[in-house]
């Protein structure tokens, strides 16, 4: 796997995509930490998916650089939008067609632990839940923030730290390279600026950028 193969994907608005040498499955195989029952949150507050919704994002703050992601069909109980992405909510989590990218509880420490293909497994975790956000688009009041984890080589460990708000979806990404020393190496980051967002039956809701 090439590491500039993951932060071109990033860059370009696939931001959820952790290992780019995963195989496509239409089922995530997942072990959580937590409870193996149903997680009792509804976690689609945390990822709105409804055709039109769209999220504009600034690309490694720059304010010359940006990347809107817009959903575009529903096909197959999967919500698809213009950068190639597919994403879902069941009844345990947000996921697309290769791992989930939040689960409940939604409580710090939350581990759960995505195998995407026979040598890729992402190890995810919740560093924060229920704090404020602040971004280019505005300051959310009720925030998730996820690490996920994807050791590449012996010396290598990519870091992917995932931001959602309730009632928008993903507002910060930031991908790092970790070498077997701890040094992390900023590959990647994109930051909401504006966005429109509505439930599925439910009024738009735009967001304003600052």
């Amino acid at each position: 796997m090439k590491l500039s193969t993951v932060v071109v994907r990033m860059g370009l608005g696939a931001a959820l995509v952790l290992g780019a040498q995963a195989c496509a499955s239409r089922q995530p195989v997942a072990e959580s930490s937590a409870s193996s029952e149903r997680a009792p949150e509804d976690l689609s507050a945390y990822y709105p998916l409804a055709v039109g919704n769209q999220w504009t994002y600034r690309i490694n703050g720059r304010a010359d650089k940006s990347v809107t992601v817009r959903i575009v069909k529903e096909e197959g109980g999967y919500f698809q939008d213009n950068q190639g992405g597919q994403l879902t909510v069941d009844s345990f989590g947000v996921r697309d067609l290769k791992r989930y990218l939040l689960r409940g509880p939604l409580t710090e420490g939350t581990q759960w632990t995505n195998v995407v293909s026979v040598s890729s497994t992402e190890r995810y975790r919740i560093l924060q839940a229920n704090v404020p956000c602040d971004t280019a688009a505005r300051a959310f009041g009720a925030c998730v923030r996820v690490e996920a984890r994807n050791r590449v080589d012996a010396e290598t460990t990519l870091i992917n730290d995932l931001t959602f708000a309730q009632g928008v979806g993903l507002v910060r990404m930031e991908l790092f390279v970790e070498r077997s020393g701890g040094e992390r190496m900023p590959q990647t980051s994109l930051e909401l600026t504006s966005y429109t967002v509505r439930n599925a039956g439910a009024e738009a809701r735009p967001g304003d950028s600052r």
